[in-house]
């Protein structure tokens, strides 16, 4: 039997609330489980101690059991100072998508149009001034 720690979802709609719970793989996300390990409010603020509560002694022993946290869970663990922290590595996420970089581009383009144009008006005035000098 494979066991999850994972977040089985309760509340009302558009107010979650989840439960961090131990359950078989094979069972719906919040049907049955086998214990509650914590609860997970993410309508309260970052910083609040009351947004993750987790038994910490009964996630390792059901870590030390086998159990596998799921991705999320994994990262509340990680906060915690349970599991060691995971390097992850996204590439594509820092890229902006097609049409930012199309008007990035675009707006590169005007900016070096502007600057060649500025370039080019103090050199006619640098001129003339010097030819009115010359008068």
């Amino acid at each position: 039997m494979a066991i999850k720690i994972r977040l089985a979802r309760g509340g009302t709609k558009k107010r979650p609330f989840y439960r961090i719970v131990a359950a078989d793989s094979r069972m719906p996300r919040d049907g049955r489980f086998i214990e509650k390990l914590g609860i997970y409010n993410p309508l309260l603020p970052k910083d609040s101690e009351e947004r993750v509560k987790m038994d910490l002694d009964r996630v390792k022993a059901w870590l030390e059991h086998g159990a596998t946290p799921t991705d999320r869970v994994s990262r509340m663990l990680e906060a915690a100072g349970v599991l060691t922290a995971k390097t992850r590595n996204n590439p594509n996420k820092a890229k902006p998508g097609q049409k930012a970089q199309e008007r990035a581009e675009e707006k590169a383009a005007k900016a070096a149009e502007a600057a060649s144009a500025a370039e080019a008006a103090p050199a006619e005035a640098e001129t003339e001034a010097a030819e009115e000098a010359t008068e």
